[in-house]
């Protein structure tokens, strides 16, 4: 299931200009914010309805954390908000 759901989000997202390594264990991914500031970058997703984490409180400014361990169809519905919240940002898949 987190394969599935992965692999989605993933693949949206590195279509789209995100740069993100692939996890191979783990249930979210840690892709780079499209500022340097990710607490206003995380701040900017929530007009879209996506809740992220600035990599900031992981030790990791400049990216975000996401994870994927939810509905698969969640994740599905989610991918035109994030296509939505690069636009903003001048990033174009």
């Amino acid at each position: 299931k987190y394969k599935k759901n992965r692999d989605l989000l993933y693949n949206h997202l590195i279509s789209i200009g995100f740069e993100c390594v692939k996890p191979e264990g783990a249930f979210y991914l840690f892709p780079k914010a499209l500022i340097d500031d990710d607490v206003e970058f995380a701040n900017a997703a929530k007009k879209y309805n996506l809740l992220i984490v600035p990599g900031s409180s992981f030790g990791y400014k400049g990216y975000f954390r996401l994870s994927y361990c939810i509905d698969y169809d969640k994740i599905k519905r989610s991918l035109d908000a994030f296509t939505k919240l690069a636009e903003e940002f001048n990033i174009k898949g």
